[in-house]
């Protein structure tokens, strides 16, 4: 028997579908006569990259870094491991991370730096959501989506225990 939970919506597909149109066309003003690398951060940007991708209407190119810093826990344990690092050399290329969510800034922070010390041309950051909490770590994100409330969020990529990253939509279990 499925596990029963309640979950809320807390971003709906069509209000997701919208802003990822928006920040894909602010990309492709931004960077019209360049050629970005987009850095995807796994898992949970996986479906954000896809969609913001079919957006962005100048050529780009694509990597992927997996980094960790919460495991299976929902909250962070504070220690930021890469676990899958680029193929591509970024020296003297613009560079766009593009993360699902910024919690505390911490995991942000150490790309930012790890990715710096690899002489890009340029380093911004497009966010899906940014979570109301108090920072570790203060960063710049030049395309952001949503303001969220202290909620741990799933779906459109975000997980809970590996479960939920399929749903359309941005949702939240609610607290019993």
């Amino acid at each position: 028997m499925p596990e029963q939970i309640d979950i809320k919506v807390l971003i709906d597909e069509k209000t997701l579908k919208n802003k990822v149109s928006k920040l894909g066309e602010q990309i492709t003003q931004d960077y019209k006569d360049k050629k970005p690398v987009l850095i995807a951060i796994l898992k949970g940007s996986f479906i954000f990259v896809a969609d913001i991708c079919r957006f962005i209407k100048i050529p780009v190119f694509f990597d992927f870094m997996a980094v960790s810093s919460y495991g299976n826990a929902k909250v962070s344990s504070g220690i930021v491991r890469i676990t899958k690092d680029l193929d591509t050399n970024i020296e003297g290329k613009d560079v766009i991370i593009i993360e699902d969510i910024i919690d505390s800034g911490r995991t942000l922070n150490y790309l930012i730096k790890n990715l710096e010390a690899r002489n890009p041309k340029s380093i911004e950051v497009c966010a899906l959501l940014d979570k109301n909490v108090p920072r570790k770590a203060e960063n710049t994100v030049k395309y952001k989506g949503f303001d969220i409330p202290n909620k741990y969020v799933i779906g459109y990529g975000l997980d809970a225990g590996e479960k939920y990253r399929n749903l359309p939509y941005i949702g939240y279990i609610e607290d019993k």
